[in-house]
């Protein structure tokens, strides 16, 4: 037997208040830009009774419904982007968890400034800005490579470029 949705008296109260929220929004909107729930539902391809329905926050209605109105209200919107995985926090922390959890202590590196022949006395130590600018990048691709593998959350938030300063 198929099982059967979650009906909306069991759904966490939060979940109602958002819901509610956003219809009070929907009929907001909608009265703002003087039309009428017969003007919306016959836009959005549904019964007047689903409009009415829509805007007491009945949770029931189909979401493609509650989405077409928001649609109606900012077709610019980028509701997907709300739940893009840069944006999924709870995801991400538990990915930094796992990646910290699963990092293995690395034997103590060389300095990459000394030759591993060197002594202390022909070491070449940066001396100019110029010096670490030509490490530092492969310093961060090397632990660019170590978060892909360990957390592609990460990885994605990491693959972005921060904002140029004018």
């Amino acid at each position: 037997m198929p099982r059967q949705n979650t009906p909306p008296s069991d759904y966490p109260q939060a979940v109602l208040q958002q819901i509610e929220k956003l219809a009070q929004n929907i009929a907001i909107a909608r009265k703002r830009r003087g039309e009428s729930q017969a003007q919306w539902a016959k836009r959005l391809g549904i019964s007047q009774p689903t409009m009415a329905r829509i805007e007491r926050g009945d949770p029931s209605v189909a979401m493609a419904s509650y989405v077409m109105c928001m649609w109606l209200i900012n077709p610019k919107g980028d509701l997907a982007e709300l739940i893009a995985p840069q944006n999924d926090h709870a995801a991400l922390e538990r990915e930094v968890a796992k990646a910290k959890a699963q990092r293995k202590p690395k034997a103590p590196q060389p300095n990459r400034l000394v030759p591993p022949t060197a002594n202390a006395d022909s070491a070449v130590y940066p001396s100019q800005e110029s010096d670490l600018a030509s490490i530092i990048p492969g310093l961060l691709n090397e632990a660019r490579q170590e978060w892909t593998s360990a957390a592609p959350g990460l990885a994605a938030l990491m693959a972005k470029k921060p904002p140029q300063k004018p």
